[in-house]
C-alpha cells in the first residue's frame, strides 16, 4: 500500500509540474541547458537538475532586489570568477536550489519522518556553499594567478633591458602562461588594443583585487609613462621569489600530514599480517597436540 501511494505521488507531481510549466510558458529542457551553459569558460555539458533550477532561478530573479553597492561588487566577482549570472539570478540560483532541497523533506515527513531535519540542514549548508562558490572560484584563479607571477616579473625584469613595449611582452608571456592567467592576459591585451594602455591594467588589476598583482601594474603602468622602472621589477622579483619559497614552504608542510595516513595504514597491514602468521602457528600447534 505504502510503494502504491509513493508512486501515485511521483505521478501527480509529475502532472502538476507539467501543468505548470505550460501555464508559465518555462522553456523547453533543451534551451535551459543552453542558457545554462552560455559562456561558461570550461564547455561541460549542463545536466538536466541544473537547466531546471536555473529556469526557476532566471523567473524567481525579478523578485530579488539587491543595493548598488552589493550588486556591483557581487557582479565584479561573477565577472572575474568567469560566471556568467546576473547577481540577481546568482542569488535566486542558491535559493531555488536550496528550497529545491527543502521540498523533498515534505514527503518525507510522511514516509521517513527522522530523515527530514536532515534535508532541511542540507538545504541550509547549499545555500551557503552556493552563495560562496564565486568568491572560492575567484580565490582559486587569483591562487593560480599569483603563483605564476613572479615567473612574469623575472621575465619583465630581463626584457626591459631591450624594450620598453609593454603590450609584446605580456604578448610574448602570454604563449607559456596557465590557463587561468593565459586567460586574464587575452582579455588584458584585447582591452588595451581597444582602449587606453593605462585604462586596460587599472580594470586588470580590479578584476583580481589582488596585492601581488597592483605592485606588477604599478610597475607596468610606471613604463609606459616612461620612468625607470627596472629598479622597481628587480625589487619585486626578490620579493616574489621569497613568496614563492613560503608558499612551497607552506605546501610541503602539508604533505607529511597526508604520508602519515598512509603509513599508519601500512603500519596496521603489517601487524594484521604477523598476527595472522601467529594465529596460524597456534592453531597448528594445538592441532599437533590433540
Amino acid at each position: 500500500m505504502m510503494t502504491q501511494l509513493f508512486f501515485t505521488g511521483i505521478l501527480i507531481a509529475a502532472g502538476l509540474f507539467l501543468i505548470l510549466a505550460d501555464v508559465l510558458k518555462l522553456p523547453a529542457m533543451g534551451a535551459g541547458k543552453a542558457m545554462l551553459g552560455a559562456g561558461k569558460e570550461n564547455k561541460k555539458a549542463a545536466k538536466t537538475v541544473e537547466a531546471w533550477l536555473m529556469t526557476g532561478a532566471v523567473k524567481l530573479s525579478k523578485y530579488i532586489r539587491m543595493d548598488e553597492y552589493k550588486r556591483s561588487r557581487m557582479a565584479n566577482i561573477l565577472k572575474a570568477s568567469g560566471i556568467s549570472m546576473t547577481p540577481e539570478v546568482y542569488t535566486a540560483y542558491a535559493i531555488t536550489k536550496s528550497g529545491a532541497i527543502a521540498l523533498g523533506a515534505l514527503p518525507c515527513l510522511f514516509l521517513l519522518p527522522l530523515l527530514a531535519p536532515v534535508l532541511l540542514i542540507l538545504a541550509v549548508l547549499t545555500y551557503f556553499q552556493e552563495t560562496k562558490r564565486a568568491d572560492e572560484q575567484l580565490r582559486e584563479k587569483r591562487e593560480q594567478v599569483e603563483g605564476e607571477l613572479p615567473r612574469f616579473v623575472a621575465t619583465i625584469e630581463q626584457t626591459l633591458k631591450a624594450s620598453r613595449d609593454v603590450l609584446a611582452m605580456i604578448e610574448t608571456y602570454k604563449k607559456n602562461a596557465g590557463p587561468a592567467f593565459a586567460h586574464e592576459l587575452d582579455v588584458l591585451t584585447a582591452d588595451m588594443r581597444s582602449s587606453s594602455y593605462e585604462a586596460a591594467l587599472t580594470r586588470f588589476e580590479s578584476r583580481l583585487n589582488s596585492p601581488m598583482l597592483s605592485d606588477v601594474v604599478r610597475g607596468l603602468i610606471g613604463v609606459l609613462r616612461g620612468d625607470d622602472s627596472a629598479v622597481h621589477f628587480q625589487m619585486l622579483a626578490h620579493d616574489f621569489k621569497a613568496l614563492e619559497l613560503q608558499r612551497l614552504k607552506g605546501q610541503a608542510q602539508k604533505i607529511p600530514p597526508k604520508i602519515r595516513i598512509f603509513s599508519f595504514i601500512m603500519l596496521m597491514c603489517f601487524l594484521f599480517t604477523y598476527l595472522a602468521i601467529i594465529a596460524l602457528e597456534i592453531l597448528n600447534s594445538l592441532g599437533t597436540m590433540f
